[in-house]
């Protein structure tokens, strides 16, 4: 559901990624930069969007020739009060790009937008989030939409990994530094929730690419691959020398209602046809040499 403005790809003449500091943003300018693309890097330090004339000093720092990658969150969104902060930090986005509006605009979402029972997903299912993080990034990009006139993408990523994030979310990540840490790792009963998981250089190079058509419409950044947590405990725990253990425990509560997800890619391979995902065997074993500091 993308719509090239750019039949062949063509290099911005400058994106701007506000939220430049975090795992996401930190991962797209990287990328932006080894693609020669001239990239301006916003944090909180250089404009924090919960000032009172944040929208002021983000409007002083783009120009009507530039294109925006706002990825700037609180996250995940958790609590009624960290789900506020977010919609004030789009709003002031909001303005800035009410002052001077930008060349392109790209979003970068989540799939928590979507409802539960949408199997398979696609960029066409009802979006009905059931968590507040779902909503916060439903509502953002309502909000973009409305206000900003020029071209809008959004991508939606899936759960994703790598070797700096942040979070220790149950997943990929969360497996490897208990392993890392000599401790078992942790699977809530057999495992058997299955899921989708992006390697987060595969949505850095979404995202170039979407910049790069001058892209509108809505992207999932998924796989098409879900496999079960257990499965994916056992690759991470095969990365080690000796093999981390594998350990089931009783899960918190009840089983989760969404039990498994799964998606359908089309979307993606019309758009990108020669773009190929990481699969998720060689990503876990390139993100484990990463961690230890190997090629």
């Amino acid at each position: 559901m993308l719509t090239h403005h750019h039949a062949i790809a063509r290099s911005p003449e400058r994106v701007v990624v506000i939220g430049a500091g975090g795992f996401v943003g930190s991962a797209i300018v990287r990328h932006l930069k080894d693609a020669d693309i001239a990239t301006e890097a916003i944090t909180r330090d250089t404009v924090d969007l919960l000032s009172s004339d944040s929208a002021e000093r983000l409007a002083a720092r783009i120009t009507r020739q530039d294109s925006v990658v706002f990825v700037s969150a609180v996250a995940p969104a958790k609590t009624a009060a960290q789900l506020v902060i977010n919609l004030r930090m789009a709003e002031a986005a909001c303005r800035a790009f009410t002052q001077v509006p930008p060349a392109h605009l790209l979003y970068i979402s989540s799939d928590a937008v979507y409802a539960d029972d949408a199997n398979p997903v696609s960029e066409s299912s009802a979006v009905a989030p059931s968590t507040l993080h779902g909503m916060m990034h439903a509502a953002r990009e309502l909000m973009f939409r409305n206000e900003y006139r020029g071209p809008f993408a959004v991508l939606r990523p899936t759960l994703i990994y790598g070797a700096t994030d942040p979070h220790s979310g149950y997943g990929p990540n969360r497996f490897r530094r208990q392993a890392a840490n000599g401790e078992p790792i942790s699977i809530f009963g057999e495992g058997e929730e299955k899921r989708d998981h992006v390697a987060i250089d595969d949505v850095a190079r979404l995202a170039v690419r979407i910049l790069s058509h001058r892209s509108s419409g809505v992207l999932n950044a998924v796989t098409g691959v879900s496999l079960p947590f257990g499965e994916i405990a056992r690759l991470v725990a095969g990365s080690f020398a000796p093999p981390a253990e594998v350990r089931s425990i009783p899960r918190p509560g009840p089983r989760p209602h969404l039990l498994h997800r799964f998606f359908d890619i089309a979307e993606c391979h019309k758009a990108f046809p020669d773009f190929h995902f990481e699969p998720i065997g060689d990503g876990l074993a390139r993100v484990h040499r990463e961690s230890a500091g190997r090629p």
